[in-house]
């Protein structure tokens, strides 16, 4: 018999990481905002991305329908528990997408749209993180309910994987720039790409020690016999990876510090769900105990079967026809 609830898991998890990678680069571009004060390369920056990035996010409406659809008990009991991280991560995203409509547009006020990028961007991926974190805690269930308190989603921890989430988007928008700009800009983002690099590596490390400590479940998961034949590699997999990539650098390589700061996220999202799978609402409800009744999962499945290659193709296709550099005087976003 096929089982339906590995299948939704199995999309939801592989649309969940799309939107990481595509939105990642996009939020990562308004964090390194800062970083770059002459308006022309900042135009640039914007207009990598500005063909594309309203479609990277279709990826989260696609895993928040997954849930409701599939896992009904998830999608009720989370967004109970993180209602507040939530709607300020959408107020957020609802600022920097404005930002993107009016920011071209504007003279005197260009630089208002500026900092609503900016921090549309920084406070978007800092939620996502602190959301991240929280979930990695496990959330308080009675009777398929959220039975916690509206602020046990904010704790050191997840303050720490919000500042991770920020690095590591970060870390993929430069990236990205390496690849889609030249000249100035492109010298900019190679100096910065290594160090956001050893950030993330820090992180990394940071996370891999605190949560086996603060999470005993975890612990006997990574470290059992049959489990840590899989995990052993990952540790290497990283420090290869980071230095690689940092090489690639030095050597200005234009793909291949994006594609391995790519490999690094993997490593991370896939350890991750190996972490808590087969839980969806850590520590105590599995996948099969959310699950919508079988009637309800297959009708879904039928949709997500036809939209979800409309989706893989559009996406394809936007991202192929908008392949070339950006450089200043390029007709833009206008």
């Amino acid at each position: 018999m096929i089982d339906l609830s590995l299948i939704w898991i199995v999309i939801i998890a592989v649309g969940v990481f799309i939107y990481v990678v595509l939105d990642g680069f996009d939020l990562g571009i308004g964090i390194l905002f800062p970083f770059i004060k002459n308006q022309q390369e900042r135009d640039v920056m914007m207009n990598t991305v500005a063909p594309v990035w309203d479609g990277n996010e279709t990826w989260m409406v696609l895993g928040g329908a997954g849930l409701f659809a599939a896992f009904p008990i998830v999608y009720s009991a989370v967004l109970s528990a993180l209602y507040l991280p939530i709607i300020l991560m959408v107020i957020a995203l609802i600022f920097r997408g404005v930002a993107f409509e009016f920011r071209f547009k504007a003279t005197r006020t260009k630089y208002i749209w500026d900092n609503a990028f900016i921090w549309g961007s920084i406070i978007a991926s800092f939620l996502q993180g602190v959301i991240l974190g929280a979930y990695i805690q496990g959330i308080d269930i009675v009777d398929n309910r959220y039975a916690g308190g509206g602020f046990d989603w904010l704790t050191p921890f997840s303050l720490f994987t919000g500042l991770g989430v920020v690095v590591v988007y970060a870390a993929l928008g430069c990236g990205w720039l390496i690849m889609k700009t030249d000249d100035i800009l492109q010298k900019h983002m190679y100096k910065l790409m290594p160090k956001l690099l050893i950030g993330l590596l820090v992180i990394f490390i940071a996370v891999s020690i605190y949560t086996p400590i603060a999470h005993p479940q975890i612990a006997e998961r990574w470290f059992a016999p049959n489990q840590l034949i899989y995990f052993s590699p990952v540790p290497l997999l990283v420090l290869v990876c980071t230095v690689l990539a940092v090489r690639s650098c030095i050597k200005q390589n234009e793909a291949m510090p994006f594609l391995y700061t790519l490999g690094l996220v993997f490593l991370a999202y896939s350890g991750f769900c190996i972490s808590i799978f087969p839980y969806i609402i850590p520590p105590s409800i599995t996948i099969w105990d959310a699950a919508a009744p079988t009637n309800s999962q297959l009708f879904a499945l039928i949709g997500a079967l036809i939209l979800i290659p409309i989706i893989l193709v559009y996406t394809a296709i936007s991202y192929w026809v908008f392949r070339d550099k950006v450089r200043i005087g390029d007709e833009g976003y206008h």
